[in-house]
């Protein structure tokens, strides 16, 4: 695929409008513009994730990883972009598939969970439970869509748990878990 954009300023939206990548033109505020952004969001927040991973986290692995998954991201896009329930999905069980099996390698050397983890820990763990809310809106805008994305549903699922792990992970495998302890406003 060829992309060139020699226009950035192209004042087609000043009227509230965008086009999707049929060239069909739609409100900004409609679902598929609001689904469409909550994926590019997630998008940039991994662009932070992984520059932490690749700076703090001595992970190299998760770092091409964490690119990958953007990568996925903008397929995503695109196949929300064009609303055609002919076209196939970017994404395939192939995309499913290999996050599953990014979350199993992570999971496998963290203890079993005996508590409800609040967010935090490290700061790369933060930021990994911040993707994995962003992940779940992403997922919950794309239920609305008409024809709804399934694959990209799919992925979105995995993806968040994916993002629990790799904050397990950024946490020494839970050792640096943030316990939730109820009641602890007393």
């Amino acid at each position: 695929m060829s992309i060139r954009l020699d226009r950035i300023v192209t004042r087609g939206g000043d009227q509230g409008q965008t086009s999707l990548g049929d060239g069909s033109r739609v409100s900004k505020d409609c679902a598929r513009i609001d689904a469409m952004g909550t994926v590019d969001e997630l998008n940039a927040l991994l662009g932070i994730l992984e520059y932490y991973v690749r700076k703090h986290g001595n992970t190299f692995s998760i770092s091409a990883d964490i690119r990958q998954i953007q990568s996925c991201l903008f397929d995503l896009g695109a196949d929300i972009c064009i609303p055609d329930p002919a076209r196939p999905s970017s994404l395939t069980d192939k995309a499913v598939a290999w996050i599953e099996s990014c979350i199993e390698l992570l999971r496998v050397s963290q203890p079993e969970l005996r508590s409800f983890i609040l967010p935090g820990g490290s700061l790369i763990s933060a930021h990994a439970h911040l993707a994995r809310t962003v992940a779940r809106r992403a997922e919950r805008s794309l239920i609305s869509l008409d024809p709804v994305p399934a694959e990209g549903i799919r992925f979105l699922n995995r993806l968040s748990d994916y993002f629990f792990v790799l904050a397990r992970h950024a946490n020494d495998d839970g050792a640096g878990d943030v316990l939730w302890q109820p009641g602890q406003w007393k």
